[in-house]
């Protein structure tokens, strides 16, 4: 009888991830940076599943590996939450319904076009603005509270607004562990619970074995079989594996693997872009786009299921690989203080994401600047669900767009 409670405990978490994950990919819109201020608010703050500073070091760790930042992260939450079933079921419930909205995408590609449509769109990126300033905020204010840490993050931001390479991302982080070993060591020790993940690291030296293996292999595989599907499954992998920040860093990878060798079209490649940021969910769904489209078989659902698993495999595989070494360093005193470091160059990454691509590509106009600050003040002072400020956000933009005040 124990053994079945357990295992009915078991089923029952699997399936509150599913169920949590599932709205996060129904209402996540924003992008990468947008999708960690709902993760904090619904994990951090609402159901208290892991500590402020626990998320951090999980968002600091998936920064620094490559892949898709936000959904290693989610990846994470279900693997400590309900096993590997669980980090399934959070892949699954947060990748799945972009994925979908991609496919219909391909297949019926002018559905928002016109004047409403587009308004629909730019609000869709204004309610970005208002999550990732209060991400911002709420993180400065518990991971930054000291002068050295506040400095570790102005600086993190500084480089990345400075800097033309996505590779700044890993100097930023690895530079701001390194200061918190020279500033931070006399702060007082963690008191919070670390999170302990079911990895073994058996599990994770295999994990990481698979990863370099498919790194390498696949290219030998596609010179000797000359298959298409294990072509787009290579292509899909290398972006995937090769990317660091995840989101829009991509994007130059997969156009270069798809576009250059004339798999798909320029016109189609952008167009699936600009749906990719106007769906929920994460931007690597892009892929169920590209696999749905690309001219080497298999097309369709097919192409858009072989696209998904091979961009995020890789990520997916070198996190399981270090979760359980990472654990380990991570209880040591050293490791504390360059974590309080890595904390902060966290904050400071997400301050530099705020302003560009954020910021830029959103508030042109002081319309823009005004649904904006509605939907900050609606999550923030009015403490209102994530989907109130993405309903009225998107109301607001096609306001401004009937109005001819929206500059697209």
């Amino acid at each position: 009888m124990p053994s079945d409670t357990a295992a009915s405990q078991a089923k029952n978490s699997v399936f509150e991830v599913l169920r949590v994950f599932l709205r996060l990919g129904l209402t996540s819109f924003g992008g990468p940076i947008a999708h960690l201020g709902y993760f904090r608010r619904e994990f951090v703050l609402r159901r208290a599943w892991l500590g402020e500073e626990a998320f951090s070091d999980i968002v600091g760790l998936c920064q620094f590996l490559p892949g898709p930042a936000s959904s290693q992260v989610g990846f994470s939450i279900g693997l400590m939450r309900a096993g590997f079933a669980g980090a399934l079921a959070a892949w699954a419930g947060f990748t799945l319904p972009s994925a979908v909205l991609l496919v219909l995408f391909a297949f019926w590609a002018h559905a928002l076009a016109g004047p409403a449509g587009q308004g629909l769109l730019h609000g869709l990126k204004l309610v970005a603005v208002a999550i990732v300033a209060q991400a911002v905020w709420g993180m400065a204010r518990s991971l930054c509270p000291d002068k050295p840490r506040a400095a570790i993050a102005v600086a993190a931001a500084l480089v990345i607004l400075f800097s033309a390479t996505p590779l700044a991302q890993i100097v930023v982080i690895a530079l701001g562990g390194l200061a918190g070993l020279w500033l931070l060591r006399a702060a007082p020790a963690a008191v919070f619970s670390r999170i302990v993940f079911p990895v073994s690291r058996r599990v994770g030296a295999l994990a990481l074995l698979a990863f370099f293996l498919l790194l390498f292999g696949l290219p030998v595989l596609c010179a000797t079989t000359g298959g298409s599907a294990l072509a787009l499954f290579n292509a899909f992998y290398r972006s995937g594996a090769l990317v660091f920040g995840g989101g829009h860093v991509v994007l130059p990878l997969l156009r270069g693997a798809f576009v250059i060798p004339g798999w798909v079209g320029d016109n189609s490649f952008l167009a699936g872009y600009g749906a990719a940021q106007a769906v929920p969910g994460p931007l690597f769904t892009f892929a169920a786009y590209l696999g749905a489209v690309a001219r080497p078989a298999p097309h369709g659902v097919a192409g858009a299921a072989l696209g998904l698993v091979g961009i995020f495999l890789p990520g997916l595989l070198i996190l399981i690989g270090v979760l359980p070494f990472w654990d380990g360093l991570s209880t040591r005193p050293g490791a504390q203080a360059a974590m309080r470091g890595v904390n902060a160059a966290v904050v400071g990454l997400l301050g530099a994401a705020l302003y560009s691509p954020v910021w830029t590509s959103a508030v042109k106009t002081p319309g823009d600047f005004g649904v904006a600050l509605l939907g900050f003040t609606l999550l923030t002072v009015w403490k209102a669900p994530p989907l109130v400020a993405v309903a009225v956000s998107a109301l607001g933009g096609v306001v401004l767009a009937a109005t001819g005040v929206c500059i697209f």
